[in-house]
């Protein structure tokens, strides 16, 4: 099944890109056709329009996670403090503008294109939605604000109950840096643009494999590339393809989400823009309103999958559809009623920093990699397109420069310690929620998962 953004934006759009037959040549071959592959061939080719570029997807652009997210395009603000222990402040201070700046781009890259993606400018809620989340995000803001990069507000409950459109949250801080978006049109809209541009597109032509080279010649069912460099911007599918490298850096974990019909009760709830509304769990709710008058509301950390395969469950309804579709009842109880139109999940790629990671396949100078955007894609997929068509390009840049640039930082337990340990953290996690929900403190099973934590250090820095 086609994931509901998707197939909004394929509705009544017939053109399919060829897939590749024969043999063919080219400056950079980019296997991927999602944001990453995308951003990445777009910005390199605006920089060297002389560049010959061909992007390889294996089913349709977008058809993963770029099609399948919540469409929450946000920054790494809120994630200042692990930022600034792997890369030193200097560094974290760079990307959190250089996230908050994306945002923009991407805004005035849709604008200058014509790109209809739905793309709303109205910022962002994080909510506590029990006593235990209040003032969860206070640290973080204090350190934003010394380091004059403070964007965020805190707002007086009554008026986080009317942004959110729902008093389950108690309290929360708003910053105007960030946005939500169509995925689908979005992604599909940049192959548009990449497709006038000059750069080669072919769909439906997955990689068996590929010889380094140089050239690299990368073979597909039927036909091959030969090129100066690769670019390997497959995200969740990296770990399968290429287990011996890449197994332990991420693990695979599904994002879950359903979304209504079209509800005019929303607009009286007080959600009458794009604001996404975000609780303080450590596995998340999201929500938002679309465009159209929907409300889409999401949830990660359900399904893990074993030894990073992307089994067909998560080509499937979501599992926990039930689940999610009360938890949009508990925040809008006006919409008891309201049918779901769709559920959905798909693979995520998390890595054990919470960040993307990017570098050259083992120590191939003329091929590249980045994934591991840990749920949070949407935005940071354009700065990976700023690294990897830096390096693409030889630049020498601040992102070219940059310790992302070194691959990954730390590695999961193998199997089946990881599968197992998901589980058990997962639902440990859940087991905390639950207590906070009920305004009881989890005493218990917080001092487990710091612990647990504390062991997950210990082995990055072996």
């Amino acid at each position: 099944m086609r994931p509901f953004w998707i197939e909004q934006a394929l509705f009544g759009a017939g053109d399919l890109a060829p897939a590749l037959q024969g043999e063919t040549q080219t400056d950079v071959c980019i296997v991927g056709g999602g944001f990453t592959g995308l951003w990445t061939a777009i910005q390199a080719k605006q920089q060297a329009p002389q560049l010959d570029i061909v992007i390889l997807e294996s089913d349709l652009c977008g058809a993963g996670a770029s099609g399948r997210n919540g469409g929450c395009l946000l920054t790494w603000s809120a994630k200042y403090f692990t930022l600034e222990r792997l890369f030193g402040e200097a560094e974290a201070v760079r990307l959190v503008k250089a996230s908050e700046a994306a945002v923009g781009h991407i805004a005035e890259f849709c604008k200058a294109h014509g790109i209809e993606a739905e793309l709303r400018m109205d910022g962002t809620l994080y909510t506590a939605t029990s006593q235990a989340q209040i003032g969860t995000m206070a640290p973080v803001m204090r350190a934003l604000e010394e380091r004059g990069i403070h964007s965020y507000r805190d707002l007086p409950p009554d008026e986080v109950a009317r942004r959110s459109g729902s008093a389950r949250n108690l309290a929360g801080v708003f910053s105007p840096y960030a946005a939500t978006v169509h995925p689908g049109k979005l992604v599909r809209g940049l192959r548009r643009v990449a497709l006038e541009m000059g750069i080669r597109i072919h769909e439906r032509t997955p990689m068996v494999d590929f010889a380094a080279g140089p050239p690299v010649v990368v073979r597909t069912p039927t036909g091959s590339v030969r090129a100066g460099k690769l670019v390997l911007a497959m995200n969740a599918w990296m770990a399968s393809a290429f287990a011996k490298q890449f197994e332990r850096t991420i693990a695979i974990v599904s994002s879950d989400m359903v979304i209504t019909e079209r509800c005019p009760e929303l607009h009286g709830s007080g959600l009458v823009d794009g604001v996404s509304v975000l609780d303080s769990r450590t596995f998340v709710y999201y929500y938002r309103s679309t465009a159209d008058g929907r409300l889409m509301l999401g949830k990660g950390g359900n399904t893990f999958a074993w030894r990073g395969r992307i089994s067909p469950v998560f080509d499937q309804r979501s599992p926990y559809e039930d689940q999610l579709t009360q938890a949009l009842r508990d925040f809008f109880p006006a919409l008891a009623n309201t049918p779901i139109t769709a559920s959905w999940n798909g693979p995520s790629d998390r890595s054990a920093t919470g960040f993307p990671f990017f570098g050259r396949f083992e120590g191939h100078p003329h091929i590249y990699y980045g994934f591991g955007y840990s749920g949070n894609g949407v935005g940071p997929t354009y700065m990976g397109g700023q690294i990897l068509s830096s390096l693409v390009l030889d630049a020498d840049n601040a992102w070219t420069r940059s310790p992302l640039t070194h691959g990954p930082l730390g590695q999961f337990p193998p199997e089946p310690m990881r599968y197992v340990g998901s589980i058990v953290v997962r639902n440990a996690i859940r087991r905390k929620e639950k207590a906070e929900d009920d305004g009881r403190q989890p005493w218990m099973v917080d001092r487990m998962l710091s612990k647990l934590a504390n062991a997950a250090g210990k082995s990055d820095k072996g």
